[in-house]
């Protein structure tokens, strides 16, 4: 009766218990392998992502610099432009405002 027992419970590891474990062990490898790609894939995608948004936020940037410079370059030419006509009026205003002198 012992011997049966040890054939049998070797037929039934031999017949069942190795075939689902070579399953399992299957399964989990193809299971780790494709997360790992799909991980990787991912990865990809996030920093391609990441690359077009620094990239858009530089070009953001350069042309918020470029109108606000714009902006400042030609408020200061305007005020000097204000400056020098004035002064150009005080000189005028003073020549007509001399008595004696003929235009």
């Amino acid at each position: 009766m012992a011997n049966a027992w040890n054939i049998d419970l070797i037929n039934w590891i031999s017949a069942v218990e190795l075939p689902v474990l070579g399953g399992m062990f299957w399964f989990l490898w193809r299971s780790r392998r494709e997360s790992d790609d799909a991980l990787a894939a991912q990865q990809h995608h996030t920093d391609q992502t990441v690359s077009q948004l620094r990239d858009n936020v530089a070009a953001y940037k350069l042309e918020v610099a470029k109108s606000c410079a714009s902006i400042d370059c030609l408020k200061d030419v305007e005020r000097r432009l204000t400056r020098h006509l004035q002064r150009i009026e005080a000189k005028l205003d003073r020549q007509t405002a001399l008595p004696g002198e003929q235009p």
